[in-house]
C-alpha cells in the first residue's frame, strides 16, 4: 500500500488555486505554491511557501490550476516530470478538457488524474477525482483519501469522461438556459429566479433523480416525450455566449456579462456570495440527509 499524501505543490494561484491552497493548508498538509507572480503574492496561509520554480524536494501530489488551455497545462506536466520521480501524482483542476488529451505525451500517464474543485474551492464540500487514461484505482483512491482529510466529500470516477459528472449536468442546464435567453423566451434574471426559488431548494433536499422517484416516474417519462425533442440539440457552443466573450462581456470582472456589474467591487461580490453559500451549506448540514433509500445499480435497471 502506498503511503498517504502529505505534501502538495499547487501550480497557479488564481481564484481556484488560492482556494485549493487554503483547503490543504488548513488540514495540515505541507503546501507550496508555484506562480509566475510569486514576488507579488500576499496573504498566503501560514506555513505555505511560494516561488516561481518547482521546489527541489519532490512532493506527493502536484495540482495544476493554470489557464484552461491544453498546451499551457501540458507545459506544466513536462516541468513536473523533469523535476520529480514517477511516485509524484499529477492532478489537473481542468473543468472540461479531456484527460486523454492532457495526458498525451506524458512519460508516466499512470500518475495523472483529474481533481476538480468548484469555486470557492475552500467552501464547497464536493471535489471530483477522476482517473486519467492510465491511472490505476489505487492512485485515484490515494488522492481521494487526501481530499477526505481536508473535509471534502470526493466524487470518484475510475474512468475518464469529458466534463466529469457535475459539469456535464451543469452544462446541460446552462446550454438550454442560453438557448432560451438567445431566443427571447426568458432573460437571465428569470432563469436565475427559477434556479434559486425552485430547482436549487428542491435539489438540496431530494437531489435530481430521487425527486423523480418521489414524484412518480410515469408522469416524468410521458413529459420527456414532448419536452426532450423540443430542447436545443445543436451540439455546438451557444453562439450568443461566444459573441459576448468576443466583445469583452466576460462577466463580473469586466463589469458586464448577462448582468450589469458597473460600480460593484468584484472581490466584495464574490466574498458576499461565498458567505451566503457557507450559510446555506451550514443550514443543510444541520438539517441532515433524512431517510436515504438504497441506490439501485446499473445492472438492476433495463
Amino acid at each position: 500500500m502506498e503511503p498517504p499524501i502529505e505534501s502538495v505543490v499547487v501550480v497557479g494561484y488564481g481564484v481556484m488555486g488560492a482556494g485549493i491552497v487554503r483547503s490543504f493548508a488548513s488540514a495540515g498538509f505541507r503546501v507550496a505554491v508555484v506562480s509566475g507572480r510569486a514576488a507579488m503574492l500576499r496573504g498566503l496561509p501560514a506555513g505555505v511557501t511560494v516561488s516561481a520554480d518547482l521546489p527541489a524536494a519532490a512532493p506527493d501530489l502536484v495540482i495544476e490550476t493554470v489557464v484552461e488551455e491544453a498546451e499551457a497545462k501540458r507545459a506544466v506536466y513536462r516541468r513536473v516530470e523533469a523535476a520529480y520521480p514517477p511516485a509524484t501524482v499529477i492532478g489537473t483542476n481542468t473543468s472540461g478538457l479531456p484527460l486523454e488529451t492532457l495526458a498525451d505525451g506524458l512519460a508516466h500517464p499512470e500518475r495523472f488524474v483529474g481533481v476538480h474543485w468548484f469555486h470557492p474551492a475552500d467552501v464547497f464540500p464536493v471535489v471530483e477525482v477522476v482517473a486519467g487514461p492510465a491511472a490505476p484505482p489505487a492512485t485515484v483512491d490515494r488522492v481521494a483519501a487526501a481530499l477526505a482529510r481536508t473535509g471534502k466529500a470526493p466524487i470518484v470516477l475510475y474512468r475518464p469522461v469529458v466534463g466529469y459528472v457535475i459539469n456535464r449536468l451543469q452544462h446541460c442546464i446552462l446550454h438550454e438556459a442560453y438557448h432560451m435567453i438567445a431566443a427571447g423566451i426568458a432573460d437571465a434574471a428569470t432563469i436565475d429566479t427559477v434556479a434559486r426559488r425552485l430547482l436549487g431548494p428542491r435539489m438540496c433536499v431530494t437531489g435530481l433523480v430521487e425527486q423523480k422517484d418521489i414524484g412518480g416516474l410515469t408522469v416524468h417519462a410521458l413529459a420527456q416525450r414532448s419536452i426532450v425533442p423540443a430542447l436545443d440539440h445543436t451540439g455546438v457552443p451557444n453562439a450568443m455566449l461566444q459573441a459576448m466573450i468576443a466583445r469583452g462581456d466576460t462577466g463580473l470582472d469586466a463589469g458586464r456579462g448577462f448582468y450589469d456589474w458597473t460600480g460593484l467591487d468584484p472581490e466584495q461580490v464574490r466574498g458576499d456570495a461565498a458567505a451566503r453559500l457557507r450559510a446555506v451549506l451550514d443550514a443543510l448540514s444541520a438539517l441532515g440527509a433524512g431517510r436515504a433509500p438504497r441506490c439501485r445499480s446499473r445492472d438492476e435497471l433495463p
